[in-house]
């Protein structure tokens, strides 16, 4: 696999079905590197994991937000009626509304939500999109300093400068490569040993920094970081003072309170491993997991009952 590491494997009805390869890099309590597997200097594209370091940039810029509204900012929301309601909230004290944002149209990830709309006629929506509220923290950045608002997109405009800036301080290393995200703004590349660098920043920042402030409202609103029964949120409930947000492609970082961290990439772009990994190299960090045990490993179903498992493989 090309220097990759072997980070999971799929075992069903004690037959090894599959393996994920990737990358992985985890710091320990005072930030120095503690585990280094596969090709983590390479960098990566982090995609809707960078969004608390987006947040905590639009935030330094001037978007005004309470708790609840920078969680949303920092996640990637479901779609629920909650969520909508925040994002309504942000844009309209910026004296917006939701024909500024320029995600893409959606249905909501959330089931429950989907169904309802479809029976009320409803459609798709900007709003309904899991990173409207990245979009609607971009624009009340853009209003609050009186920058434009029709290209806010762009990776030259004054936010995306600022949210730049923010990512390259707190990852200690220049931004290597900028792609178009799936949702239509910037995605930073950074090496994981950056992405590491940049999630622990935020829980270990200090008071009234915007850094503090993001991590404290991911905390506070696991809810609004992902959703009803969405593996972000159950895994920061499970884990009180820790924060994770994982991103498309197999991209995943988490951070506890006293500073340990982890970031990878499973190479193959499945996102299906990524807890079991992360709390495998956390407790290999010496990480109290036992919260979370119940994310371990996870679940293959066949005839609809338990039959296998997916679970974490770290050679360390």
């Amino acid at each position: 696999m090309n220097g990759y590491a072997l980070l999971a494997e799929v075992t069903r009805s004690s037959f090894t079905e599959s393996r994920h390869f990737g990358s992985l890099i985890g710091l320990d309590a005072s930030g120095d590197v503690a585990i280094s597997l596969g090709d983590a200097g390479a960098p990566v594209l982090p995609r809707s994991t960078s969004k608390p370091l987006q947040a905590a940039g639009s935030l330094g810029a001037g978007a005004r937000a309470t708790a609840e509204r920078l969680a949303i900012a920092a996640g990637s929301h479901t779609g629920e009626e909650r969520h909508v309601a925040a994002v309504f909230r942000i844009l309209a004290d910026a004296g917006l509304t939701a024909d500024a944002l320029q995600c893409p149209a959606s249905w909501p990830e959330d089931e429950a939500t989907r169904v309802a709309m479809i029976r009320a006629g409803a459609g798709e929506a900007r709003i309904r999109h899991n990173c409207s509220g990245k979009h609607a923290a971009m624009l009340s950045a853009c209003v609050a300093n009186g920058w434009s608002t029709d290209d806010y997109l762009a990776p030259e405009h004054p936010v995306q400068r600022r949210i730049r800036e923010t990512m390259e301080r707190l990852a200690g290393e220049r931004v290597s490569h900028v792609a178009v995200d799936g949702c239509g703004a910037p995605t930073l590349a950074l090496t994981l040993t950056g992405l590491a660098r940049a999630i622990r920043a935020l829980t270990i920042a200090g008071d009234d920094s915007p850094e503090s402030a993001v991590a404290a409202a991911m905390r506070a609103h696991p809810e609004f970081v992902g959703g009803t029964g969405h593996i972000n949120t159950e895994l920061m409930r499970a884990m009180p003072g820790a924060i994770a947000k994982g991103g498309a492609e197999g991209v995943f970082a988490a951070a506890t309170a006293d500073g340990y961290a982890v970031a990878m990439k499973v190479i193959d772009g499945s996102a299906r491993a990524c807890t079991p990994i992360a709390l495998s190299a956390l407790a290999t960090l010496g990480v109290d997991t036992t919260s979370a045990e119940a994310f371990a490993t996870l679940p293959l179903l066949g005839g609809g009952r338990p039959v296998g498992v997916v679970r974490a493989l770290l050679s360390i």
